[in-house]
């Protein structure tokens, strides 16, 4: 039997790093495509460094040339980009694995499966409905797929996905996080979120989900919540940072939290991000999941023993990007005596 090829768009990110070797490990052959240099010594394994896989001139040569069975697909398209870009990918692969979000569910079941009515059909924020912001535009682009005439097709939701370099703590990343902990500097976190229910997921469980989807028959046309079914509250996530790394924090009101992310425009995509996502309580049932994948819970890890793992990996001498928010904490910490 011949082996089959399979083509990674942006391949080295927070899911990408892990998919990767578990397609390999399942016997394909995988070409990457990144904005990052790599090089390779597995005769599998081919990386290309492309300065935009968006732009359609960039990747058609190798779509067209590369003669690929399968496309792992973790580039974030405009809508209008999609609507067109949809039917070259479609056209070039046997199967293609489109990238969406557990943000397209509204929060009106619980727990959360494939069917859960979704944000772009039941909010009532006329503001946010008018923009293509992540949650809107990952539910449009699903939409297009689920209105072509291909059938050769699935979309993945994954909830928060962590991993190499990729921590997250309500909205805050790791830039912010780690950084700040490794500085021994408190973070300041939204009150409105605490308690809430967040789904984290490992990157590396994530890519044993993705990968045994990728040529399953089960999954063509289908939309699959790829996530752990563990949750815990946002206050509790903390709680593991701090056992983990030592990191204090302080939570203060929503609005000053958002105004500390985003002063310029707080109220829009920072409070779409926190309101319509991260003060949700995001409890997923993983069931379709699970039976088209074979995959029992008890395969991942917790969130706590995997975030322990990549912490504990994470080398001593990186450095983060800055960020400003790191800043406006400073000040609003010396501000209010915290």
């Amino acid at each position: 039997m011949e082996t089959k090829k399979v083509l990674v768009l942006g391949g080295t990110g927070a899911m990408g790093v892990y998919v990767v070797p578990e397609l390999l490990n399942l016997g394909y052959k995988v070409d990457v495509l990144s904005l990052d240099e790599r090089t390779s010594d597995n005769p599998n394994l081919r990386y290309f460094q492309v300065a935009n896989a968006k732009v359609e001139d960039t990747i058609r040569p190798f779509l067209e040339e590369g003669n690929y069975d399968g496309i792992v697909d973790f580039m974030l398209y405009t809508t209008k980009t999609f609507t067109t870009r949809h039917k070259l990918l479609l056209d070039n692969c046997k199967h293609y694995i489109y990238l969406s979000s557990y943000r397209v569910y509204a929060d009106e079941q619980h727990p959360i499966t494939e069917s859960a009515p979704q944000l772009l059909d039941v909010s009532k924020d006329e503001d946010m409905l008018a923009t293509d912001t992540y949650a809107l535009a990952k539910a449009k682009q699903e939409d297009i797929l689920e209105n072509s005439s291909y059938n050769n097709w699935t979309a993945i939701r994954p909830a928060i996905t962590f991993s190499k370099f990729r921590y997250q703590l309500v909205t805050l990343e790791a830039e912010v996080i780690v950084h700040r902990a490794k500085l021994g500097k408190k973070v300041l976190l939204p009150e409105g979120a605490m308690k809430a229910q967040a789904t984290m997921t490992w990157g590396r469980d994530v890519a044993k989900m993705i990968s045994r989807l990728l040529f399953n028959e089960k999954a063509m046309r289908e939309h699959y919540t790829v996530a752990t079914a563990e949750h815990n509250t946002w206050e509790t996530v903390a709680s593991y940072y701090h056992d983990l790394i030592g990191l204090e924090y302080e939570v203060i009101p929503t609005d000053d939290f958002l105004k500390l992310i985003d002063p310029e425009d707080p109220f829009r995509g920072p409070r779409w991000q926190l309101e319509y996502d991260r003060m949700y309580d995001r409890i997923v049932d993983n069931t379709k999941m699970l039976e088209a994948t074979g995959l029992k819970q008890s395969d991942f890890s917790t969130v706590r023993d995997a975030l322990a793992l990549e912490l504990a990996n994470l080398p001593a001498d990186t450095v983060w990007k800055e960020n400003p928010v790191n800043d406006r904490m400073d000040a609003y910490i010396k501000e209010h005596n915290l």
